[in-house]
Formats: structure tokens, sequence, C-alpha cells
């Protein structure tokens, strides 16, 4: 008899990805998740050699839009192996320009450009805000970082009437019909008090008697009710906005949804699901206190800002990043090297520790896959038509589109044998989480991932997966309710035997 299916996973998700909406956001949500759990924060700018113990669990950020997080095993030494899931933190999204105040017919308008390969047909006629961080000037003279996240609805791209344009196929001009309105001008010339061109006259003066600025200041670049509204929510003054990134997003909340509450219809998924369920899976292997006496290893999460452009960023998956991590990791002595006082940290097994380390690991690249979707059947191979709620689909591409090969798969498949069982699911086992298998079409384009690029960047074994969803990249997706609960238990199953699993898949 099937157990009844729980929702405590996807309503911590929908938790997660309502306070997200921003890469800096998901970093801020994963660092809170990451301190309860007793996880510390470092810098990449510091030695680690005396600082990070074994049966330590520690975090760093780069940019504030990229995590790294692990927990280092009490039998760890020098050029183990290290358990990896790598997500990304970005999606598609429209952006506020650098100069964005603009006016047309009575309309006040803001500029945006496209972020990513969004569906951005999807954006029009939703309640749209901003959400960003701005580098503000503290009273000391410091430049710091501010999370900004405006929970009213002050932005919307309308649609043309039909009336006005009867298009069989909706087409629009992404620089000149996708940017937003902000409102009207008689109201805001309203709101200031102000009559004609006052307040440009005012900041003209104020130019010509101030300190040289070489740029122009937020305030005459965007519409000074927007910097307010940031200032406001950064708790500075609108003067000590020194500059920010905002992206627009959807207001409207993710929510359970579907007849028996098994959808879940959210902004984001892609990739943020990935991004919770693997820093849960990491947490939820950590609970017992002696989680980590027996561990030989490293259990790392990697979540990576820019994977929807590219990855080649200084914070992306194509960066050194986690290569750069990991190199610093794999040479950390041993709980018993640590405390010998005779330890030469430039041992001769440091020389080759990265090597070593990297060729025992095992990389999960974690991004969202495509469920079959029931009105496009023909979309979709034959043979491999994921659905939601029956379990996290495994990636493949003969093109190397993706990183998995059979060894993975095996590996996975071991792990997934051993998860606890979803609550959902309908075995009567109690162990096991499903899995399932996806590629795409001949005669289809199929997407990519960081899991090739980190592969042939640190030489390390690695396998796609993701949970399936339905519209992605666009402003409002839809995903199985306990997919979530089957990724965080195949993630925590992962880390919990990755030691023992990785020693008997052998090739090389």
């Amino acid at each position: 008899m099937s157990s009844k299916p729980s929702l405590r996973s996807a309503e911590d998700f929908l938790s997660f990805v309502n306070a997200s909406p921003t890469p800096f956001h998901a970093v801020k949500s994963a660092k809170h998740r990451l301190e309860q759990a007793g996880f510390k924060q470092i810098k990449e700018r510091d030695s680690w050699s005396s600082s990070l113990l074994p049966g330590g669990k520690y975090y760093l950020t780069r940019n504030g839009s990229s995590i790294v997080a692990f927990a280092i095993g009490k039998k760890w030494k020098t050029g183990n192996p290290v358990a990896m899931i790598g997500a990304h933190t970005d999606s598609p999204c429209l952006r506020i320009k650098p100069v964005s105040i603009r006016q047309s017919d009575g309309f006040l308008q803001v500029a945006v450009e496209t972020y990513g390969g969004g569906l951005w047909h999807t954006w029009f006629d939703r309640d749209l805000s901003i959400a960003g961080r701005a580098m503000v000037k503290t009273k000391d003279g410091a430049i710091e970082q501010r999370l900004v996240k405006v929970d009213k609805p002050i932005l919307r791209v309308p649609t043309l009437a039909i009336h006005l344009d009867r298009q069989e196929n909706f087409q629009f001009n992404k620089e000149t019909q996708l940017f937003p309105i902000a409102g009207l001008v008689a109201a805001e010339m309203n709101r200031q008090g102000k009559k004609g061109d006052e307040s440009k006259d005012k900041i003209e003066e104020k130019k010509e008697n101030g300190p040289f600025e070489p740029l122009q200041t937020p305030i005459e670049r965007h519409h000074p009710y927007i910097v307010d509204i940031i200032a406001e929510q950064a708790g500075v003054k609108p003067s000590e906005i020194m500059d920010f990134e905002m992206i627009l997003y959807d207001t409207q909340k993710s929510v359970i949804g579907g007849l028996n509450n098994e959808l879940i219809f959210s902004a984001r998924l892609d990739n943020l699901m990935m991004s919770f369920c693997s820093i849960e899976g990491l947490v939820a292997s950590l609970k017992s206190p002696t989680s980590l006496d027996n561990d030989s290893t490293i259990r790392l999460v990697a979540l990576f800002d820019h994977e929807e452009i590219g990855s080649q960023t200084a914070q992306g998956a194509d960066s050194n990043l986690l290569p750069a991590v990991i190199r610093r990791l794999s040479v950390l002595p041993s709980s018993e090297s640590a405390s010998d006082s005779s330890y030469d940290k430039f041992d001769s097994d440091s020389a080759t520790a990265y090597e070593q380390t990297l060729s025992t690991s095992f990389l999960i690249s974690a991004d969202m896959a495509h469920s079959v979707h029931p009105n496009y059947p023909s979309k979709y191979e034959s043979a491999h038509r994921p659905e939601m709620n029956k379990g996290t689909v495994i990636k493949v591409n003969a093109n190397a589109r993706y990183a998995t090969n059979s060894p993975g798969i095996v590996l996975l498949q071991e792990a997934a044998r051993r998860a606890k069982k979803a609550s959902s699911s309908v075995s009567s086992s109690s162990h096991g989480v499903p899995l399932q298998l996806f590629v795409v079409r001949n005669d289809s384009s199929c997407g990519s991932t960081i899991g090739p690029m980190l592969s042939a960047a640190m030489g390390a074994r690695t396998l796609d997966l993701g949970n399936p969803q339905l519209s992605m990249h666009s402003i409002r997706e839809t995903g199985g309710a306990h997919d979530v609960e089957h990724a965080v238990n195949l993630f925590e199953s992962f880390f919990e035997h990755f030691e023992e699993l990785e020693s008997k898949i052998l090739v090389d």
C-alpha cells in the first residue's frame, strides 16, 4: 500500500524560490540554509591550510551570485575523492539597462535588455517588479553591496490589442516593443510637485556646482522614483546609490497546483529547483552528528551564475572557480597530519594531489530536464518521454551535449537504489527513488549544461541529470511537486554512499 504523498519538500522549495528572484538572492537563501546546518563562511582570499579541518563544514561565495559549500570527512587524506553536485543560480530574465530612463506618449518606460534565451512572449502582461543588488556608499566612505527586492508590482510589458494587429503568430521587436511601462508622466510630475523641466534644471544646477562625476549619476540615468525605491529598500539615501544591477521578475508567487496538488507553478524552476535540491541533499546527508566520522571524502555543492549565457565569466562554471577550490582542497592534510607538528604541508604527495583527487572524484551536473508535453508528443523520442513525479531524469546525448556515460549511470543508479524512499513513491520497499532516461530526437536540437565544460576542464567523471518540467525558460514554468523530494533523497544518498560506490565502479 502506498504512503500518502508529502508536500513538505515542495513547500520548502516554494519558500526558497519565492525569496530568490535573482542569483544574489538565491545565494543569500542558500547561505541561510547552510549556516543553519552549521556551515562557516570562508574567503577565497584567505589561506585555508590551517583553518580548514577534517570534520568541518564551510562555504564561500564569488561575486555574491555563485556559492560553493563543502563538508570534509574526518578520515580525509590528501588526494582523496570529492563528491560534487553542480547547478546554477541564474534564469532568463529582463535586466534594466545602464541608462534606462525612457518617456513616450505620456508614459514612463524602462529600457531593458534580454538575458539568456527566454521565451520573451511570456513576459507580456505580467505584474513585474525589480530585484537585484545596489552598490551603496556607507557613512565611513566604504562601498558595499545591498540586496533589493521590491515586492510591489511597478512594471508591465503590455501587448498590442488584437484589433490593431491581427497577427496569426505573435511577433515583436525585442529592442523597441519589449520595454515595460512604469507609469504615467503626469502622475510622476504630480508626485514630484513640479512642472515642465524643473527637475532637469535642478539636476543641471547640481552638476555645475557639485563634484566632478565621470559618469551620469544613477538618478540621471534612471527614473528618479525607481532610484528612490531602490534606495529605500537598500536603507540608504538616493544620493548614496553608486550603481545597481536590477532585473525584472514576476511578482506572482510560486504555488502548488494541479487537481491533487501534484504540480508546481513557478518562475525559475530552471534552475533553482536543482539548486535547492542539491543544497538540501548536502545538508540532509550531514544531519547525523557522526555522518563524517568514517568518511574519507569531501561532499561539495557548487551553484554557479551565468549558465544561461555560456558560463564564461569569473563566477561561471567555465571559470577557475571549481577547479581552484578542488585544487586547494586536494592538498588539505588529514587529521593525523594536521595534528603532527612535524608535518610538511608540501610533502611529496601534494605535487600530484589535485590530479589524484580529480581522477577519483565524481560530478553530478544538476540542471532541469524536459517533461513530455501532451500537446506536442511528436517532439519527443518515442522511448524517452520523461513524466513528472516519476523521478529525476538522467540526460544522455551521443554528441556530448550532456556528459553522461555508462559508469556514471551505474553509480547514480546504485545511489538511487540506496536512497530513502520518497513518501510519494508507490513502491512498498523501504529504500529507493525512481530515475528516468532522456535523449532528444535525432532531428531535434539539444541544449547543454555545465556538465561537459566542467568534465573537460577537470577530467572528473560527470553525469547530467535534472527534474522534468514544462515551459522551460518561460516566465512561468511547471514541474512535479513530488520530484523535489525525489531529488533531495537522491542527492543525500549520493553523498552518503559515494565513498563506497566510487571504489567499486572501476574503469581505468
